[in-house]
């Protein structure tokens, strides 16, 4: 067993050495675990954006729900236009869309403006705001239903966000990126964006006539690396390779970069002191202008925006998370201001900005350091997807359980309470999403 299992870990890519890592009794049950543990991170069933959610049931349906402002383009159903041609659309309860019943999806991924669905036979669909090329398709054409991106094969991880920019990773490890990667501060009162000045997030050099990427391209600079996972910031992009190293490359605002300051660079570098700890980096995630990290042994570092890193202090090189020391860490997410990390046990902790409840405390103060949420309590977390105004987690059995703004969360029909908040977790009436249980 031990051999196959081997086989299968050395077959997409991870670097699983010759020692027992520290506190392991038996590589069958290390590889079983580390197994597990990468199908979990490379398959998200769930995700939030502004004021929508997306689900992959446990048929592998790819299904939406919440409120857009624009033709349905980023909930995907514009086959119901012609019954409810209403500006404000608003879906409450999980739908499917019928434009995908014939695809099994197995990982979605979304920012406030696109969103991306991967099939079990590794390609990915695209819908919502085509905008800078976020969709990959060629042009800034919107889409009110997923459509193919047809340069991208043998697919295993997406990412998305937080505006325009996109990432794929492929099966030998190669990482794609396309769409708009440089950070937004807000847009004005005529749809204009303010910008902070830095280089882009996607990689590569852009051409000297555009600010963005049309088609899926390929990092050029991690050809001799191969990248397992990748998150997408504010302007800046993070990508974890097989042994453990991270990179980052595009805007430091803030220090989301990790390199000690706050200046930007176009092309992959990696983050020293990550490597300088001699622990295997396994996952990233990144919000606006901060980030996380989390090693093989279950250890948490976050740097960035001090509201969100889990430190009570801006930080622009990795720092532990003094909150979590002693808890065993298997899964981290972060969106804008907002962060979330779930222990071996399932315990979900989050903190950030907690405006309409979104960070599941029964208020809306900020929380700058790690709290567990206690309306979870007793239940085992098994995925989990944060946003600036509402949270989703699926327990080990897939009931999906929502907080924050009611009218993003699928909890079912929309009325005069659309905009209320959701204080305490509640789970879906309707809903299973596809997890993988905890090792």
């Amino acid at each position: 067993m031990e051999t196959e299992l081997r086989r299968r870990a050395e077959a997409r890519g991870l670097d699983v050495g010759s020692s027992l890592p520290e506190g392991s009794t038996s590589w069958v049950a290390c590889l079983l675990k580390r197994n597990r543990r990468d199908a979990q991170m490379r398959q998200a069933p769930l995700a939030v954006g502004l004021d929508h959610s997306i689900f992959v049931d446990t048929g592998g349906r790819l299904l939406t729900c919440g409120f857009d402002t624009v033709d349905r383009r980023i909930l995907g159903h514009a086959e119901d236009l012609a019954a409810d041609p209403t500006f404000f659309s608003k879906i409450g309860s999980p739908t499917s869309l019928p434009s995908m019943q014939e695809r099994r999806i197995v990982s979605v991924a979304t920012s406030d403006k696109h969103c991306l669905a991967l099939s079990v036979d590794g390609k990915v669909f695209s819908w919502g705001s085509g905008s800078y090329g976020a969709l990959g398709h060629g042009d800034d054409a919107d889409s009110t239903v997923p459509s193919k991106i047809e340069s991208l094969r043998r697919i295993e991880r997406i990412a998305a966000g937080p505006r325009w920019a996109s990432a794929a990773v492929d099966e030998d490890g190669r990482l794609f990126t396309w769409g708009r990667a440089r950070p937004v501060e807000e847009e004005d009162e005529d749809g204009e964006l303010e910008e902070f000045g830095g280089p882009s997030g996607l990689g590569y050099e852009l051409d000297a006539e555009t600010d963005h990427q049309a088609t899926p391209k390929r990092v050029d600079a991690l050809s001799q690396e191969r990248v397992v996972g990748v998150a997408l910031g504010g302007g800046f992009t993070l990508a974890v390779t097989n042994a453990g190293t991270v990179f980052s490359f595009g805007c430091s605002w803030q220090g989301g970069l990790g390199h000690g300051s706050l200046e930007g660079g176009v092309l992959p570098r990696r983050i020293e002191a990550l490597t300088r700890t001699r622990r295997r980096v396994v996952a990233v995630a990144a919000g606006n202008s901060h980030a996380l990290a989390l090693t093989e042994e279950g250890e948490f570092y976050g740097w960035g925006f001090e509201r969100a890193n889990g430190h009570w202090s801006e930080e622009h090189t990795p720092q532990r998370v003094a909150a979590l020391i002693g808890q065993r860490i298997k899964l981290v997410h972060a969106h804008n201001c907002a962060s979330c990390a779930v222990t071996e046990k399932g315990e979900l902790f989050a903190w950030g900005f907690g405006l309409v409840g979104n960070v599941g405390h029964a208020d809306s103060d900020p929380q700058c350091e790690p709290k567990r949420v206690a309306g979870l309590s007793g239940v085992e977390v098994a995925a989990v997807a944060i946003g600036w105004r509402h949270t989703l987690a699926a327990d080990a059995d897939g009931v999906v359980w929502a907080f924050g703004r009611r009218r993003n969360l699928g909890l079912g029909a929309l009325g005069p309470t659309d905009g209320a908040n959701v204080q305490t977790p509640t789970p879906s009436p309707t809903l299973h999403v596809r997890v993988l249980n905890s090792p």
